[in-house]
């Protein structure tokens, strides 16, 4: 996928997961929130593979991950993330929020307060996580 397609995706889903917030749909809402981040730190780590070139195998295989602490160090923006945590503590509690998200999240029952947690941490306009990585990709 090209990074215009991860960054698309990521903006999908975070309506998706806002829509289903609308409807009640906490389970499905948790679960799309999280794959918009997922999606976001997608499109910063392409950003690494050069166009004619070659990716590094290895890097290729870590990136098909759906760990959110992974994927922020694959994309080399750890610095940048400790930067924005002493900068913006209201930010780094979202991002505490937003972490352990996980693919296997579609396998349990998420209250209303874990979904609306999880999608205002993601989807905050000031201190969002989405907003974070927004400026990365």
């Amino acid at each position: 996928m090209h990074r215009s397609d991860w960054q698309n995706l990521a903006r999908m889903r975070l309506r998706e997961s806002k829509a289903l917030i609308s409807a009640s749909q906490w389970s499905g809402a948790y679960y799309l929130g999280g794959y918009a981040v997922e999606a976001g730190l997608k499109a910063c780590l392409v950003r690494q593979f050069a166009a004619n070139t070659m990716p590094d195998k290895a890097l290729v295989q870590k990136a098909h991950t759906h760990n959110l602490t992974e994927l922020v160090k694959l994309s080399g923006l750890e610095i940048s993330q400790n930067s924005a945590f002493t900068a913006d503590p209201s930010f780094e509690l979202r991002w505490a929020v937003t972490k352990d998200w996980n693919e296997t999240s579609r396998y349990r029952v998420w209250s209303e307060r874990d979904a609306r947690d999880l999608v205002e941490a993601i989807a905050n306009r000031q201190h969002g996580v989405l907003k974070w990585v927004r400026q990365h990709w």
